[in-house]
């Protein structure tokens, strides 16, 4: 997280601290703080480090998790259901990929182009013929901002703990639940 100085007051302000506690964390007196907020003072390196360590930590520390934006209901699909099957259950959940699980292991995953690639080019009738690679699985303790690198690559998360499926991703739940910082 970088920021400039002038904006050290809201992004204190957006962590939820006071500058006594923003103080303490970053082992720097509060009167630090407040003639750099007032813009009174330029600090020396070091502090600047001291307080976006500080704001780094804290930032992390409340930023949103998998667990927090996971949709709990996964819907999914077996290897052996056939294509119309698969078309059939996403326009009743109104989606456009599912996970693709052989009794409770992730295989690989359908989407709506791997259905239309599968179909104009005659590669089957059944998901196993033309199922994807599976998507990225993580902890329900995973940072949304690792969530979010994870969905430039892939349309979708899962989420699991000791091997259960627990929730699923996708970059609509991550628009659509996360806190702006």
């Amino acid at each position: 997280m970088e920021f400039e100085l002038q904006t050290l007051k809201k992004l204190r302000k957006a962590v939820g601290l006071t500058q006594q506690q923003l103080a303490k964390q970053a082992e720097v007196s509060q009167s630090l703080i407040a003639k750099i907020e007032s813009g009174n003072l330029d600090p020396t390196y070091s502090n600047v480090q001291k307080i976006a360590s500080a704001l780094e930590r804290l930032h992390h520390h409340q930023e949103q998790k998998a667990k927090d934006i996971m949709q709990k209901k996964v819907i999914t699909i077996k290897p052996k259901e056939t294509l119309h099957e698969v078309i059939e259950k996403m326009r009743k959940h109104s989606i456009s990929q599912l996970p693709v699980l052989a009794n409770t292991t992730v295989v690989g995953m359908i989407s709506e182009t791997a259905i239309l690639d599968g179909i104009l080019h005659h590669k089957g009738k059944i998901v196993q013929d033309i199922m994807e690679e599976a998507p990225p699985i993580i902890a329900p303790e995973t940072r949304v901002s690792i969530v979010s690198s994870l969905l430039q690559f892939s349309p979708l998360v899962l989420v699991a703990e000791k091997g259960n499926l627990k929730g699923v991703i996708t970059k609509s739940d991550v628009l659509s639940k996360i806190k702006v910082f």
